[in-house]
C-alpha cells in the first residue's frame, strides 16, 4: 500500500452500492480495507465470481456471524484498532448488533464512524427502503432530466449511489480524519444519498435562484433544449455528443459544419428548434468516424458516444491509462492521480470469508482465540476453489524465493 492513505485502517461492514464504492476509493488510495462479511454470504461455488466485482477490489474479507457474542466482542476488538468504520445499514441496525457509535467510540475515541444510508439517520423516511432513483426523485434532480414529452429516465445509478453517496462518504471520512489531527477525536458521520444528491444539484439550484433555469424540462441550456449541447445520430447508426456551450466554441462548431454563425445566433432561443433539425440532418450525412476525423484536435467540443469496450481503445483514454485490464477485465484506474504517492489497485475482490484467518492474525488475534472462534461458528474461513491454500492472502507482499540451504 503506497498511496496517500497508506497506514489507514478501514473496517467495512458489507453492503451494496455506495459503501463498497467508497471503500474501493479508499483502498485505491492506499488504505488497508477489511470487509466484514456475513458468515452466510453466498459461497464461491454459487455462481458469484467475486474476483470480477470491481467495487469489491483491494480489500480482504473476514466472515463473521454478529449474532454470536464472541463475534461481536471480536468486532469491537478490531474496531479498537481501526481508523474508520463504514456502516451501510439502515438506522438502528448497528445498535441492535451492539456495534452502535456509543460502544465503538467508547472503545476507540479516535474512530471515524461513517454511516452510509439513503434517507439519512433522521426524518420520516429514515427507516424505509429506497434506491438511487428514489433519492434523486425526492431531492429534485430526476425531475430535470430527460425530454419533456417522456417520463424522466434513470441516469443509471450514478447520481445517488455513487456521486451523492459513495463520493460524499469519502469526502466526509477524509474531512473527519483531517479534523482528528487537531482534536485527537473521532466522530460520527451521517452520509445520506438524499443529501449528497442535493449537493450535486447545487449548480442547477443556483441557476434557478438567479432566474436563468426553468423547472420545466426541455427549456434549459443543459437539459437537451439547446441544439449545441445534445447528441446526434450519425449515418452509421452511432452517435456524437456536442457540447459547444461557449460562443467561441459554438462558432467553431458551426463553421466546421459549413454553417454561417451569423445566420444562427446562439442566444436566439426561438431558432433553437430549427437549428436542431439542421444539425440532425447534417450529422446524419456522415459516419461517427468521419465526424471525429473532422473535429479531431479542435475546440468545437464534439466527441463520439462510446461503449465501454470502445472507450478502452480510444487513443486519449488509452494514453492516460484511464482503465486497467486485470485478468482480461477492464477496471477504472485509481483516481485522482498523485505525483509522489500514487494509488494502485491492491488486488481483486475477495470471496466472503476468504481471508478470515489471515486478517485475524494480521490484526493481532492469537491462534488459540482464532481456533475457538472458528469452532463455535463466530467466524468462518472459506477459500475459493482456485485458491492455492486456505487463507491465502493476495494482498500480502510476496516473499522472496528461498536461497540455497534455506527452508521455504
Amino acid at each position: 500500500m503506497s498511496g496517500p492513505l497508506s497506514g489507514l485502517r478501514v473496517l467495512e461492514l458489507a453492503g451494496i452500492g455506495p459503501g463498497p464504492f467508497g471503500a474501493m476509493v479508499l483502498s485505491d488510495l492506499g488504505a488497508e480495507v477489511v470487509r466484514l462479511d456475513r458468515s452466510d454470504a453466498p459461497p464461491p461455488w454459487s455462481g458469484h465470481d467475486y474476483r470480477r466485482d470491481v467495487l469489491a477490489r483491494g480489500r480482504r474479507s473476514l466472515a463473521v456471524d454478529l449474532k454470536h457474542l464472541p463475534a461481536r466482542e471480536l468486532a469491537l476488538d478490531l474496531i479498537e484498532q481501526a481508523d474508520v468504520l463504514i456502516d451501510p445499514f439502515r438506522p438502528g441496525v448497528c445498535e441492535r448488533l451492539g456495534l452502535g457509535p456509543d460502544p465503538c467510540l467508547e472503545r476507540n475515541p479516535r474512530l471515524i464512524f461513517a454511516r452510509m444510508t439513503g434517507w439519512g439517520q433522521s426524518g420520516p423516511l429514515a427507516g424505509t427502503a429506497g434506491h438511487d432513483i428514489d433519492y434523486i426523485a425526492l431531492a429534485g434532480p430526476l425531475a430535470a432530466i430527460g425530454p419533456p414529452q417522456e417520463p424522466p429516465p434513470p441516469p443509471l445509478n450514478l447520481v445517488g449511489d455513487f456521486g451523492g453517496g459513495g463520493m460524499l462518504l469519502v469526502v466526509g471520512i477524509l474531512a473527519a480524519l483531517h479534523e482528528r489531527e487537531r482534536s485527537g477525536l473521532g466522530q460520527v458521520i451521517d452520509v445520506a444519498m438524499l443529501d449528497g444528491t442535493a449537493t450535486l444539484f447545487a449548480g442547477i439550484t443556483g441557476f434557478m435562484n438567479m432566474g436563468i433555469w426553468s423547472e420545466r424540462r426541455g427549456e434549459n441550456l443543459l437539459d437537451g433544449a439547446a441544439p449545441f449541447y445534445a447528441t446526434y445520430e450519425t449515418a452509421d447508426g452511432r452517435f456524437v455528443a456536442v457540447g459547444a456551450l461557449e460562443a467561441k466554441f459554438y462558432e467553431l462548431l458551426l463553421t466546421g459544419l459549413g454553417l454561417d454563425p451569423q445566420l444562427w445566433p446562439q442566444d436566439d432561443r426561438s431558432r433553437w428548434p430549427a437549428l436542431r433539425e439542421e444539425l440532425r440532418a447534417i450529422f446524419a450525412g456522415a459516419t461517427q468516424a468521419q465526424w471525429c476525423e473532422r473535429f479531431e484536435g479542435t475546440d468545437a467540443c464534439v466527441a463520439p458516444v462510446l461503449s465501454l469496450s470502445e472507450a478502452l481503445e480510444h487513443p486519449h483514454v488509452a494514453a492516460r491509462g484511464v482503465y486497467e485490464l486485470r485478468d482480461g477485465d477492464p477496471q477504472p484506474a485509481p483516481a485522482p492521480r498523485f505525483s509522489r504517492t500514487p494509488g494502485a489497485i491492491a488486488g481483486p475482490g475477495p470471496h466472503p470469508g476468504e481471508h478470515t484467518s489471515a486478517v485475524l492474525e494480521h490484526w493481532g488475534v492469537g491462534a488459540d482465540r482464532v481456533a475457538e472462534l472458528l469452532a463455535c461458528g463466530a467466524v468462518v474461513q472459506r477459500a475459493p476453489p482456485s485458491a492455492p491454500r486456505p487463507g491465502a492472502d493476495p494482498l500480502a507482499p510476496a516473499r522472496p524465493s528461498p536461497g540455497p540451504g534455506e527452508s521455504p
